[in-house]
């Protein structure tokens, strides 16, 4: 279990029969649902163990992001593969790039340049053209392009449907999620496609305080979800 204030004074890795773990001076870690915790690359290991270490007098888990989607792969992905994948791959259904203004002109054009790419490469890459919208009405997608799309999510292993989940929801996006995910975009592309509407509108209103809060967080969360899928896919 997670302790809520510090009490140990050394944090360090090892390498187990199957992974690697972190230990609290010698206790091993274990998940928010009191699972092993166990990581698939000792650099991943690594980033959880330093930021337990930049622990103060309190756990701060909001100050933890390769733990906290380690323990989500560990306690949630891990025993229910079949939920996560059905519902990030639901957001094709709905996918914020298929949704287009109808005006004003500048805003559609920004749109078109920068989500269409989008949904091209995912008609290509994966063979699932999705419909463009103007407006707001919902609009059903083509059953084999979403069955495609679900295919892409569930053949990813644990730790990279993590990430994946974790990016597509933040985006709203299905398709930036797995450009993400695919080397497709780095980290700040996926945050300005997520947040192309929002920055026009701050683009013409100005931003407020909370605005601000709530975009520093989603461009931290699109960088922890890319550096997470990199660290347990890297062999050192």
């Amino acid at each position: 279990m997670i302790p809520r204030k510090v009490f140990w004074s050394e944090v360090s890795t090892a390498a187990v029969e199957d992974g690697w773990t972190v230990r609290l001076d010698a206790a091993e870690l274990r998940t928010p649902a009191g699972h092993p915790f166990r990581v698939p690359s000792p650099a991943l290991a690594e980033a959880i163990a330093q930021e337990w270490r930049d622990q103060r007098d309190q756990i701060e888990p909001a100050t933890m992001p390769m733990m906290q989607l380690a323990a989500t792969a560990i306690d949630r992905v891990r025993g229910h593969r079949a939920e996560v994948v059905a519902e990030t791959a639901r957001y094709a259904s709905t996918d914020l790039v298929c949704y287009r203004a109808e005006e004003p002109e500048e805003l559609v054009q920004r749109q078109a340049r920068h989500w269409q790419p989008i949904l091209d490469w995912l008609a290509q890459h994966y063979d699932a053209p999705l419909t463009l919208v103007r407006g707001l009405m919902p609009v059903e997608q083509p059953p084999m392009a979403l069955a495609a799309l679900e295919r892409a999510v569930a053949a990813r292993d644990d730790w990279a449907l993590t990430a994946l989940a974790f990016a597509t929801a933040a985006a709203g996006s299905l398709g930036v999620g797995l450009a993400l995910l695919d080397h497709r975009i780095d980290s700040e592309t996926a945050f300005e496609l997520a947040e192309l509407d929002a920055s026009w509108q701050i683009e013409q209103w100005g931003e407020d305080a909370e605005a601000t809060d709530r975009r520093l967080r989603l461009k931290a969360d699109f960088g922890a979800a890319r550096r997470f899928l990199d660290l347990a896919a890297s062999r050192c």
